[in-house]
């Protein structure tokens, strides 16, 4: 292989593009702060020459410039119009102009909308899926916690049920089933029956999906754990009956959200519920594809493996949350998506070139050479869609950048958006048949699905959560634990991925320069350490969005002292009333 081969290929660059992306945008601040320092420069320059002059004025300047101090020093007394009363504004305008009651140490963000006028069971059931969603979260990655700390201390354990290969498959198994799927429908149980402008059809059904959906991700966990399982691919490691339960729960709501959009108010379909109702159909058949037992072995398995794996993320999760921000995004800003015929055109290019894709997985197999070809294409073809959805939530920001400042949901939304752009591009990339031979079978896939399914799928929910929840309880997260809980998730994700994509790329191309594996394997110790502070630092972020939601749905409400002058007459006349009484 040449040396310069490398850098010769599409998807290496492609990626050196991606990842360039950051860096350009550091190096416009570290232009801007050059310019700073040469303007201080300049002024210092001005400055000394200024002193100079200063030092050769004569006396007659100096005069002239003592007549006009003693010219500007003269002030009005302030009382010349209105006298020397007090004063006073019937309307409150003016009120405490020049004072605040309490230290802004952080800046204040906007509280949430009043609640909306829903069904008080509608909401029990939407915070029900959403706290067993939270519940598999927290869970979930703390087992991939313990699972990252393996890499650095391998023999941490003896035990079979806390083996890496039992333990592995319950994590994904539990963030995607558990965590991921109950947040979306969770929240698709306020925003179909809102778009569609009627009542949910039935709130049984959705309790009946809620418990058949949790009880899969129950069953299937202590199954993997005690060694039973499909004996599949990736994602598909629940034994049949299990994925049954899922599949029934969510089929179940599939037939409630039908029901409820078919006696629709209005005429159209809003473009959520295209997203939502074809990602909840996908899943449905994807299932029944992978679980079919004509195709469980051979090389019909492999492709079989590639299509669910592929398109469970793709069109399950992407495809879904897709749709819910078409919702949350512009009704948080206050404004209309930037163009519905943009959405429509990404929800088609997804459908057309998404399902295609899963075999780009398994590039230089024994699977047909037209077969990967089509995946490669198709993967090419997925440009379309995002950046047709990308352009589209921007130029919905455009003009409403300003409130990201004062929003502690937005910043979400968009660190969502930027993922959704640079990891689907970088999953093309990844297709191209010689970046391929060098990141598959490395870390650098792990990289890459943390990238989509956590920066992407997870900021998403975490965005939709956070602006949901308010308005169904009245109650609001505490700020300063908001904002570290996107920090640390944020520079978690960094530290976990970016060494990875980094360490994997050397690996492979140790693994096709013939060298050691073994070598490899020790090359990559200070990389999976970083993947352990990464997953960390994510995993505390976790934690406190657990807090943060446990405050926005707890009952009891603390009391508070009064401040405001209609506060402090309230209470007065509440306590007079109580008197009287």
């Amino acid at each position: 292989m040449e040396e310069t081969s490398v850098l010769s290929q599409t998807g290496i660059l492609i990626t050196i593009a991606l990842i360039a992306v950051p860096v350009i945008i550091a190096a416009i601040i570290a232009v801007m702060r050059g310019r700073g320092a040469l303007r201080d420069h300049h002024e210092q320059k001005e400055f000394k020459k200024f002193r100079e002059k200063l030092d050769k004025m004569s006396p007659e300047e100096l005069a002239r410039l003592e007549q006009r101090r003693k010219e500007l020093a003269f002030e009005l007394e302030a009382n010349e119009i209105s006298g020397n009363h007090p004063a006073i504004d019937a309307r409150g305008l003016i009120d405490k102009v020049a004072t605040a009651e309490e230290l802004r140490f952080i800046e204040l963000k906007k509280k949430s909308q009043p609640r909306p006028n829903i069904d008080p069971q509608l909401t029990k059931l939407i915070l029900w899926y959403l706290g067993t969603a939270v519940f598999w979260l927290v869970l979930g990655t703390t087992i991939g916690e313990y699972l990252g700390i393996k890499f650095v201390a391998p023999d941490v354990d003896h035990v079979s049920w806390l083996s890496f290969g039992r333990l592995r498959p319950v994590h994904t198994n539990m963030v995607f089933w558990g965590w991921a799927s109950l947040a979306m429908i969770g929240l698709a149980y306020y925003v179909v029956p809102r778009v569609s402008n009627v009542p949910i059809h039935n709130l049984k059904t959705g309790f009946q999906s809620l418990i058949l959906i949790n009880a899969a991700v129950l069953i299937g966990s202590l199954c993997l754990m005690a060694g039973i399982n499909n004996g599949g691919g990736e994602y598909r490691e629940y034994i049949w009956p299990v994925m049954a339960l899922f599949g029934i729960g969510v089929l179940i709501s599939l037939i409630n959200f039908w029901k409820t959009i078919a006696a629709r108010k209005n005429k159209e379909i809003y473009v959520s519920n295209w997203y939502i109702i074809a990602s909840m159909m996908y899943v449905l058949v994807i299932a029944f594809i992978a679980y079919w037992p004509t195709w469980q072995s051979g090389l019909g398995e492999t492709i079989i493996q590639g299509y669910y794996m592929h398109q469970g993320v793709g069109m399950w999760f992407m495809l879904f949350c897709l749709g819910l921000m078409y919702y949350f995004l512009p009704q948080q800003l206050n404004k209309p998506i930037y163009s519905y015929s943009l959405g429509i055109l990404a929800f088609w290019t997804q459908i057309l070139f998404y399902t295609v894709i899963g075999t780009h997985h398994f590039i230089f197999s024994a699977i047909p050479w037209w077969l990967q070809t089509v995946a490669i294409v198709g993967s090419m073809g997925m440009v379309i869609p995002v950046i047709a959805g990308t352009t589209n939530f921007l130029m919905t920001f455009k003009g409403s950048w300003h409130k990201l400042s004062s929003s502690y949901t937005l910043p979400f939304y968009l660190i969502g958006i930027i993922f959704y752009f640079t990891g689907s591009l970088q999953g093309t990339a990844e297709a191209f048949r010689f970046t391929n031979l060098i990141w598959h079978f490395t870390d650098f896939t792990v990289a890459h699905s943390h990238l989509t399914m956590y920066g992407i799928i997870t900021f998403m929910l975490w965005g939709f959560i956070y602006t949901l929840v308010p308005r169904l309880t009245g109650k609001e997260p505490k700020q300063i634990a908001v904002g570290a809980h996107f920090w640390l998730a944020l520079i978690g994700l960094m530290f976990y991925s970016v060494p990875l994509m980094y360490g994997s790329t050397l690996r492979g191309l140790m693994w096709m320069d013939l060298k050691p594996f073994m070598d490899s394997v020790e090359m990559m110790a200070p990389y999976w350490l970083w993947r352990a502070i990464g997953g960390s630092l994510m995993w505390l972020s976790h934690l406190l969005f657990a807090y943060n939601f446990y405050v926005m749905v707890k009952k009891k409400v603390r009391a508070q002292v009064p401040k405001s002058p209609i506060e402090i007459l309230k209470a007065k006349e509440e306590l007079s009333k109580n008197l009287n009484n």
